[in-house]
């Protein structure tokens, strides 16, 4: 089993910056690739971005350039930092873990407004 808490979310203007955490435990030895999901309201969950255990990193096309994924394995933490947010990065912002199987956190949520 392994535990996810996320941390960071908030409010923020256009343009602005925040930077996410979320912490594992539990089995944590078997954690391979992690990774941030969000969902928006009335939208399915999208792969955000996700971080292999050696450190290559994928992002979808919406948020390249301004978004960055790093994981600290000492710390057992990944973090997401949101540059340059817009309106339509307002979502539920997830963390994922696969250890032999997904594991979810609860979700942090992010709100891009002015």
């Amino acid at each position: 089993q392994v535990q996810l808490v996320e941390s960071g979310g908030g409010l923020v203007q256009p343009g602005g910056s925040l930077r996410l955490s979320c912490a594992a435990s539990g089995n944590i030895f078997s954690i391979n690739d992690m990774g941030w999901y969000r969902q928006a309201p009335g939208k399915e969950r999208e792969l955000v971005a996700t971080i292999t255990k050696g450190g290559s990193t994928r992002y979808v096309d919406s948020v390249k350039g301004r978004f960055t994924i790093s994981r600290d394995n000492a710390q057992n933490t990944v973090y997401l930092q949101m540059n340059s947010l817009k309106p339509e990065d307002t979502a539920v912002y997830l963390c994922n873990a696969f250890a032999r199987a997904n594991y979810w956190g609860k979700g942090v949520l992010v709100t891009v407004s002015s």
